[in-house]
């Protein structure tokens, strides 16, 4: 396994989902939060339907159009409705430090839906990192952004997607999982922007950019985080997408004039450590199971 190589491309792709946030949220300020789904799914579905076509992978494959994979597309759907609303109306920075704590949601979802065994030193970390996560929402004080909670349901939501991404048959494309995930993302946004009676914003010459840059990195850091896995080690890789904060931190800082408080910074860094403590119990675990077998 190229651990080096996988490293660096999951710091790489860490970036890109920061630049495709940043851009998200740019576009956020005159296009509306469905029209931005849609366009995402649709130009990012093309994209891989077109690299399903070049690996020659079977789109059209009974096993990824079960109720499991279309369920996944669901969740997906769900986390990047929350996700944009998220990014439209509250600090990148803000939210990309509440999203830190997806791996801990994962970790407890996967104890309490799949019956993995969670100990009690891991169950404190997880309590740990969702302190972080109210000392950064603050509900009932006086920062408290009611917005906010948008990222907590997107947590939820992203948590759930790659629960259930365990369950799926290997022998599914990813590329294919990727286009039902961009399918359902662009039908979601149509589906807002119908209910929510959101405009059409004409496509501006400023716009471009902006929706290119959204599309173009979301497309690279997804690839990236997928040649990582297949090149490196879990266990060496994953410490590494918490390099995603210092990106939103930096950009949010450069491009939105954004200065993250000292209690947003602490509970980041309660997210981070207690993500990096259940990560490497985990690890531990599991090289004594190895042994033991």
């Amino acid at each position: 396994m190229n651990n080096i190589n996988g490293i660096l491309l999951i710091i790489g792709s860490m970036a890109a989902f920061a630049l495709e946030d940043m851009f998200i949220k740019h576009l956020s300020i005159s296009v509306s939060t469905g029209q931005i789904m849609i366009v995402l799914g649709l130009f990012c579905s093309l994209i891989f339907v077109v690299m399903s076509l070049a690996t020659r992978k079977r789109i059209f494959d009974p096993l990824a159009w079960k109720a499991l994979p279309l369920a996944r597309a669901g969740t997906e759907a769900v986390g990047a409705l929350t996700f944009v609303t998220a990014l439209s109306l509250v600090d990148l920075s803000t939210v990309a430090a509440v999203f830190q704590a997806m791996p801990l949601a994962v970790t407890m979802g996967a104890a309490l839906f799949l019956g993995e065994q969670v100990g009690w030193r891991r169950w404190s970390a997880i309590g740990v990192g969702f302190i972080g996560v109210v000392m950064i929402i603050r509900p009932g004080l006086e920062g408290f952004q009611p917005d906010s909670l948008f990222v907590v349901a997107t947590v939820i939501a992203i948590a759930a997607r790659d629960l259930i991404t365990r369950r799926l048959d290997v022998r599914v494309a990813s590329s294919v999982v990727a286009l039902q995930a961009y399918i359902a993302v662009g039908l979601a946004g149509l589906v807002l922007m119908l209910f929510t009676a959101q405009p059409v914003v004409p496509l501006q010459a400023v716009q471009v950019g902006p929706y290119l840059g959204a599309i173009g990195f979301g497309v690279l850091g997804y690839y990236g985080i997928v040649s990582a896995m297949r090149i490196g080690e879990a266990s060496a890789l994953t410490p590494f997408r918490y390099t995603r904060l210092v990106f939103s931190i930096i950009a949010g800082m450069l491009m939105f004039g954004e200065r993250p408080d000292t209690m947003t910074l602490a509970g980041a860094t309660l997210i981070i450590g207690s993500g990096m403590y259940t990560f490497i119990r985990e690890r531990k675990l599991a090289r004594e199971l190895a042994v033991a077998a």
